[in-house]
């Protein structure tokens, strides 16, 4: 987590044994390895604690997007089918349709 090679832990115990002396150096790594355990196994507890919180939202969403996919797999064509709309599955009026020639139909007459 925090990448400490080799090297930099013998300076570390180096400085801490020169700060604190030989007598409190093991009582003061005795007490921060608990205060790391802790703080380790409260993050542990947070994290499950979070992961319990959001499952139930995503089996939701997993139905949710089952169901999405059902729906809209009913709106693609079929292999064999054509792939332009009718006019009727575009949710347009007769007039507003286009030809076979892909020309728009309009109420002007001819040029």
């Amino acid at each position: 987590m925090f990448d400490v090679g080799f090297w930099e832990l013998v300076i570390l115990f180096g400085l801490g044994l020169m700060v604190l002396g030989p007598e409190r150096l093991p009582k003061v790594a005795a007490k921060l390895g608990r205060w790391v355990g802790q703080a380790r196994n409260m993050a542990r507890h947070l994290s499950n604690q979070i992961r319990d919180e959001i499952e139930p939202f995503e089996s939701g969403l997993d139905s949710v997007n089952k169901t999405l996919r059902k729906d809209f797999s009913a709106l693609r064509p079929e292999p064999g089918a054509s792939a332009s709309p009718t006019s009727e599955q575009a949710g347009l009026a007769p007039e507003q349709a286009t030809d076979d020639d892909a020309t728009p139909k309009t109420n002007e007459p001819p040029a």
